[in-house]
């Protein structure tokens, strides 16, 4: 039987991935077809129309659809009121199993993400929660703060002090994901998903001076400083302050832990950021 799933954020970094672990022709999941949800469709393409804040596209994305893999519109602080109504349209369409993206930082109840999680494990037969550490993307992808300032000040701007991350490779959560959404047993629980070991932002921009032949720099500021500076990037401020927040947490030690979820699921070790960082030196390389 073929399974008909609707990926949401499908231009973003799990959601792509998703997309293509579960289309790619060697996929063991090839009885899988996908419609990728946009809110700027592109003709001739999978893509279909999508806006979490206009019901009138979530029919059409709905139709025919077994499963959906959930990604909160991106900088809001309040995703349960746009999404939790979604839940209840998609049950009606038919759709049975949903995957969740949220955080490790934010636990079910919680405000943002973590409302979305208790109404999925109340209203929906079959579900997962992704609860992902900070992505290891962040460090290579031009749009994200991290990756733009170590290209343009060789330094890593946070407010965690000493704190530690388990710091996971998105690669790693999108097939933790694509088990959640294919595997004949729902999994009806949430996975913390991780990296090996925990790092210190200063061993991360240790790390990546050596594969770069830059010299990067970790630079804790206060928590209010660094909202100001997501903020100044563009950032929605209620979304910047959750942001902060989760940082102080982090120097708080929040989350200096390790969880085997990825080997657990998928039955292969999680990517270390030393093996993620020699595969992207060339990205951080210093301009002669």
């Amino acid at each position: 039987m073929t399974m008909r799933f609707l990926i949401t954020g499908a231009t973003g970094t799990t959601g792509s991935r998703v997309a293509t672990a579960l289309t790619a022709p060697d996929s063991s999941e090839q009885s899988a077809t996908v419609r990728l949800a946009s809110r700027t469709p592109a003709p001739g393409t999978r893509q279909v129309r999508f806006d979490w804040a206009d019901p009138a596209t979530h029919g059409p994305a709905l139709t025919g659809i077994d499963g959906v893999y959930l990604v909160p519109p991106v900088g809001d602080a309040e995703p349960s009121r746009l999404m939790v109504p979604f839940l209840e349209r998609a049950l009606d369409a038919g759709v049975r199993r949903f995957v969740l993206l949220s955080s490790s930082a934010i636990a079910e109840g919680d405000p943002g993400a973590g409302e979305v999680h208790q109404a999925l494990r109340e209203l929906t037969p079959q579900w997962a929660v992704l609860r992902p550490s900070w992505f290891m993307q962040n460090f290579v992808t031009p749009g994200h703060l991290h990756g733009a300032s170590i290209r343009t000040a060789d330094e890593i701007v946070t407010a965690t002090g000493q704190g530690r991350v388990a710091f996971v490779d998105a690669d790693d959560i999108a097939a933790v994901a694509v088990r959640a959404l294919t595997d004949e047993r729902p999994h009806n629980a949430a996975h913390l998903v991780t990296g090996p070991g925990t790092l210190s932002y200063a061993e991360v921009a240790d790390v990546i001076s050596k594969v770069s032949g830059r010299a990067v720099r970790h630079r804790s500021v206060p928590m209010a400083e660094f909202r100001g500076r997501l903020v100044a990037a563009g950032i929605p401020e209620a979304f910047a302050g959750a942001l902060a927040a989760m940082d102080d947490s982090i120097a708080r030690g929040s989350e200096d832990r390790v969880d085997a979820a990825v080997e657990r699921i998928t039955g292969r070790a999680a990517r270390s950021f030393a093996d993620f960082a020699a595969q992207h030196a060339a990205e951080w390389a210093a301009t002669p």
